[in-house]
């Protein structure tokens, strides 16, 4: 699958968790859209673009098990948290429930709402080594009576691990209390059925793990939601009837949703556009194989790892899918990336996690053991193994 791809050869890109990476004819696509509108940019946004979105839209949906009518693009999944967070009627002394594992970006936008409206932000402590089976309780033991939301991360980004999060949505649904889900390593990682699943809202990536251009993502919604959500910028997606605006008239008859969160002035929409487009990639090569595939060989380097430090993993192999931590002794974690970025041409994230450090393994359908070799042969170097 290298071939695929744009990767500068010398690199061993074992990174994918941070940017993703978009195959080369999913890029032209994209890029053949930027030119179609530049041929009249009047007719491709202010007449074709409602169209387009909707066909793009069905397809995402399909692939999410999810109605089309609930869901709209925005740029990334830390918008969509944003977006969801600053919306919410929340009062002093209300609590978003939370674990100890979140992004940290995102745990800054709910700091940030909790110092405007007086809520507060509790995280449960998920322990390491990670037990999925005891994941809901310990959540769902430090509910309380100001429990208005609950905010889980479907897959984590600094320590990579898979939460088992649908009874909770189910059991908050009971109680009533809101679900968002921060879906931004999940859609093209694991399978997804958005629909049953229940959250309240849930947001994700298709630049990461779908392999979409930059800047395409979604936020879910259920349709009693939709009316609660406010844009990051008031626009032209608050007026009752757009039509009559020079260059508005191809969104009459959108989602509220969609008017909302998506027309907020210029903006180049092909990234959105070529998503059905990375979809059809990936159904073309297979990737239900190739996620198994990358899932073994992450597998059995996290073995590798532990195998020459001695340290054990943090999780079972069920609880990953295509990235994984490997636990690896102390030392400074910058110094550790660069030494691994500048010495061996590795481009791979160090991350802690409280006073664990790890290195955090992508593997991508473009990966090979050989890739897998060069870093266990560096890790084995770095520490005197």
């Amino acid at each position: 699958m290298k071939k695929h791809f744009l990767f500068d050869p010398s690199l061993v890109f074992l990174n994918h968790g941070s940017f993703g990476a978009c195959p080369e004819e999913v890029l032209e696509h994209s890029q053949r859209l930027q030119r179609e509108m530049e041929r009249n940019p009047v007719e491709f946004l202010g007449r074709r673009s409602a169209e387009l979105l909707g066909r793009s839209r069905a397809a995402l949906a399909s692939y999410l098990g999810a109605d089309p009518s609930h869901l709209a693009y925005i740029t990334n999944a830390t918008t969509g948290v944003n977006t969801v967070a600053r919306s919410l009627l929340l009062h002093r002394g209300d609590e978003i429930l939370t674990t100890d594992h979140e992004y940290g970006a995102c745990d800054n936008t709910w700091k940030f709402v909790c110092r405007k409206t007086g809520a507060n932000y509790v995280a449960a402590e998920i322990p390491l080594p990670f037990r999925a089976r005891e994941f809901e309780e310990r959540v769902w033991a430090r509910v309380t009576p100001r429990t208005r939301v609950i905010y889980l991360s479907h897959i984590t980004s600094t320590t990579a691990l898979i939460l088992p999060i649908a009874e909770l949505c189910r059991r908050a649904r009971e109680a009533g209390i809101l679900t968002l889900i921060d879906g931004a390593h999940a859609p093209g990682q694991i399978p997804l059925k958005l629909n049953e699943l229940g959250a309240d809202f849930y947001t994700g990536n298709c630049h990461k793990w779908l392999c979409a251009p930059k800047g395409a993502a979604f936020l879910y919604a259920r349709p009693e939601h939709h009316a609660l959500l406010d844009a990051p910028v008031v626009s032209w997606g608050y007026s009752e009837d757009v039509a009559g605006h020079a260059g508005f008239g191809a969104y009459t008859g959108t989602t509220l949703l969609e008017r909302r969160l998506l027309w907020q002035g210029t903006r180049d929409l092909s990234a959105f556009l070529t998503i059905p487009a990375a979809i059809a990639f990936q159904d073309r090569y297979g990737w239900g194989r190739v996620r198994a595939d990358c899932h073994a060989l992450a597998a059995e380097t996290l073995k590798r790892v532990c195998g020459l430090t001695g340290m054990a993993p943090v999780c079972e192999d069920d609880d990953f899918s295509q990235m994984v931590v490997l636990p690896v002794p102390a030392r400074d974690a910058e110094q550790l990336k660069q030494m691994l970025y500048d010495r061996y041409r590795i481009e791979i994230p160090v991350t802690m996690h409280k006073d664990r450090l790890f290195v955090r393994l992508s593997v991508q359908g473009y990966n090979t053991r050989a890739d897998a070799d060069t870093l266990v042969q560096a890790l084995k170097e770095i520490y005197s193994l």
